[in-house]
């Protein structure tokens, strides 16, 4: 029987000349929609921190992590909406319960 819900984990680097206000909407977005989808763990914003190599000219990107708990068909959509979603650098969703 497949699982109903399972544990993960969201990775997602901004970019860091967007405004405090921009950063902050942008978070709250992916909470929003990962609360309308499953249940927000924890949200562990680690700020600007230096890249281990250059993404698009920048040296500097807003780090944010995020625990969340969601439908095994929620994570590819969530990834979907990091590619497309303007000022989102890099993402990463994976399962902590394999």
């Amino acid at each position: 029987m497949a699982k109903v819900t399972a544990n993960y984990e969201a990775v997602y680097i901004l970019n860091p000349n967007l405004t405090e206000e921009e950063t902050a909407a942008a978070v709250e977005k992916f909470k929003a929609l990962v609360e309308q989808n499953g249940t927000v763990t924890e949200i562990d914003t680690w700020g600007k921190r230096r890249l281990a190599y250059p993404i698009n000219d920048l040296n500097e990107g807003y780090y944010v992590l995020m625990t969340f708990t969601a439908a095994p068909t929620f994570p590819r959509e969530l990834e979907r909406i990091f590619r497309i979603t303007e000022g989102v650098m890099r993402s990463m969703v994976i399962c902590k319960d394999e």
